[in-house]
């Protein structure tokens, strides 16, 4: 199994800590999230991981270098301007991706078996495959329902559900095909794109846990929920 891992982002809503340190470096317990994916991915059974990174690349590559720390071949493929989450895919040599793989975002905090979402993205024969998780999102007003001008409900503060990306992606190796090079572009532009053009993508739907640290608030919660579930976030301890 072989995963890329979307390390690149300048980590914007969590400045200032973002601002002298990548967000994959961000500490969730004792150590960075980036840290706690990749021991759950070579868990799972991953041996290869390919580190897109560009906001403070130098640190990134200094903590992480070739992954022989952890039984791993971790290469780094580097973007010199923000390139979306899908853009930087195509920086990679085609050579050195396999026929399926994972992408995915890093600073997820999961605890998502993804070997076995690795397995039914291949068994499907899906072009695409998106982890997915339902989110709750409260609505802090009264919304109006209403027919011909006339309120026909209230609703105070209600809780809506949406499905939502856990930023956890499985894709045939013929998807780069799909995204332009040397342009910015993003997941949703090229799902949309696959979409359209009738290709076989698929969700994966996931209850457990998933959180990111997007921003100091989220931040806090995941160190929280981590420090209480450490044996279900990291089962080699």
């Amino acid at each position: 199994m072989q995963v890329i891992i979307l390390a690149g982002g300048k980590g914007t809503r969590l400045k200032p800590y973002t601002t002298v340190l990548p967000k994959p470096l961000m500490p969730i317990g004792d150590m960075p999230i980036l840290e706690i994916v990749i021991k759950q991915l070579k868990y799972y059974g991953c041996k290869k991981i390919i580190l897109a990174v560009g906001h403070l690349k130098e640190l990134l590559s200094a903590f992480f270098n070739d992954g022989k720390k952890w039984n791993l071949d971790i290469k780094y493929s580097y973007e010199d301007k923000p390139m979306g989450t899908a853009g930087p895919l195509k920086l990679i040599n085609p050579d050195e991706i396999e026929d399926n793989f994972i992408v995915m975002n890093g600073d997820v905090l999961t605890d998502l078996n993804f070997g076995e979402f690795f397995e039914y993205h291949k068994n499907n024969n899906a072009l695409c495959t998106i982890a997915t998780y339902k989110k709750p999102v409260k609505i802090n007003l009264g919304v109006l329902e209403l027919k011909n001008k006339g309120v026909v409900n209230y609703i105070e503060k209600p809780v809506l559900n949406y499905t939502v990306s856990m930023g956890v992606y499985a894709f045939k190796k013929e998807t780069l095909d799909h995204i332009p090079f040397n342009a910015f572009f993003d997941f949703p532009d090229l799902i949309k794109k696959l979409i359209s053009e009738n290709k076989k993508v698929l969700g994966y739907d996931f209850n457990n846990h998933w959180l990111d640290i997007g921003t100091p608030s989220d931040f806090e919660i995941a160190n929280e929920v981590f420090e209480n579930n450490k044996n279900i976030f990291l089962k080699d301890l």
